[in-house]
């Protein structure tokens, strides 16, 4: 191949990995909706309430950046959460300007039930890899969103 046709194959290419990449984003973003559903949860509530779960008490302006939702959003979905009792808003001791997002008993309750057979979904939904498969997926999807990112 010369420069010009290695050029073409190359913009082939990177249109087939945005192509392949969002079909299977699409595919896994269905069958995790399907799983979350069942919980009387949308998927938005479902991370909000997995993040305090799993890394403690929030600051509700971090919250958004961690995974990956509008700052305009944060509100209405913790207030949703707050409204099922799943979580509460404690104000910080030392600055009144932050808003700590805490999990209540309730929604600890909930996650230790559910939380186990969310993990368990989720290995069947990504079983189409391997252990080396999914680390190197990992590891490659990061270098290129690093690189996306930094254009």
């Amino acid at each position: 191949m010369d420069n010009k046709e290695l050029l073409t194959y190359d913009e082939d290419l990177s249109l087939k990995v945005f192509v392949v990449l969002s079909r299977a984003l699409q595919s896994i973003k269905k069958r995790v909706e399907e799983d979350i559903k069942c919980l009387g949860l949308n998927p938005t509530e479902f991370s909000v309430l997995e993040l305090i779960y799993s890394k403690g008490d929030q600051p509700i302006q971090k919250i958004g950046e961690k995974i990956l939702l509008a700052s305009s959003s944060i509100t209405y979905v913790v207030d949703k959460l707050e409204h099922k009792n799943l979580i509460r808003r404690k104000p910080c001791p030392k600055d009144r300007r932050i808003t700590y997002v805490v999990i209540t008993k309730q929604g600890t309750e909930l996650m230790d039930k559910v939380f186990p057979k969310h993990k368990i979904a989720m290995r069947e939904i990504c079983g189409g890899l391997d252990t080396n498969e999914k680390e190197m997926l990992i590891e490659q999807l990061k270098k290129l969103g690093l690189h996306a990112q930094s254009m």
